[in-house]
């Protein structure tokens, strides 16, 4: 485990006027400018691992998911060094008035979930990345049903878009934004500091499946190797081993059989 240690007042006063403010938007830049005292000020934020954020290029960055408060802080995070993530967002968001305002805005990028448009997010998103965009994407797709907290098992999107693009993927962690904002509460917690910890690792290896057909074992293969990075992430993090095996969201309980002789 690496103890992070928090920003001192001095470092979050430097960022306030140091970090990224082109190519945010006007909305974006707004909702940045009015949550950023919060981020900085009113958690005990740590960072590490800011040198592998890409200073150009497309890149996606990989990121487990914890709390609705996620992207306050990876935002933040990769702003302070100097690029402007792009988000994929569950399209519900752009239905919401302001919201969809910030969004749009901020060239973020839909998400038509069981819907005939669900392929243009991942178009969008290549896209995005070929401009030379930071693309962030949360692979578990919703926050972790595991009980304490451990990243999920992934769709796999974010290895499908790895795969088609070459682009670095860079996996990212948090932890602490959970105690921030408890996965589905809408009341933050803000009568103490929090500690909150982003850190983001070396590129994820992908050369075992880059430049080899794309089928759904690659997919799978590839997207796995990610989420074991990420989840490195979250456990050097936390000081603790992760479990075997993650948990499945997409595996249900089968109901019970009645195994009793019929009458």
């Amino acid at each position: 485990m690496t103890q992070d240690r928090p920003l001192s007042a001095w470092q979050k006063l430097r960022l306030t006027f140091t970090r990224r403010w082109r190519d945010s938007g006007f909305w974006y830049g707004v909702a940045i400018a009015l949550i950023w005292p919060f981020a900085m000020f009113g958690t005990r934020i740590a960072w590490r691992g800011g040198e592998y954020i890409p200073r150009t290029g497309g890149a996606l960055l990989a990121i487990n998911h914890v709390s609705f408060s996620d992207p306050i802080f990876d935002v933040a995070f990769t702003i302070c060094h100097g690029r402007m993530p792009r988000f994929l967002a569950k399209s519900e968001l752009w239905e919401m008035p302001v919201v969809k305002w910030v969004l749009g805005g901020g060239r973020h990028i839909p998400v038509y979930r069981a819907s005939i448009r669900a392929t243009d997010a991942f178009r969008d998103a290549i896209a995005a990345i070929e401009r030379g965009e930071i693309v962030a994407f949360y692979p578990e797709g919703t926050y972790t049903a595991d009980p304490d907290g451990w990243p999920m098992k992934a769709k796999n999107g974010i290895g499908r878009i790895a795969l088609l693009t070459g682009a670095p993927v860079i996996p990212v962690a948090n932890w602490g934004t959970q105690d921030v904002l408890p996965p589905g509460s809408g009341r933050p917690q803000l009568f103490r500091r929090r500690r909150v910890t982003v850190v983001a690792g070396p590129p994820v290896d992908l050369s075992a499946w880059l430049g080899g057909p794309r089928t759904r074992t690659a997919l799978d293969g590839a997207t796995n190797a990610i989420m074991d990075d990420v989840t490195r992430l979250v456990a050097d993090i936390r000081g603790e081993t992760p479990p075997a095996a993650a948990v499945d969201p997409a595996k249900r309980e089968e109901p019970q059989k009645d195994e009793r002789p019929a009458s």
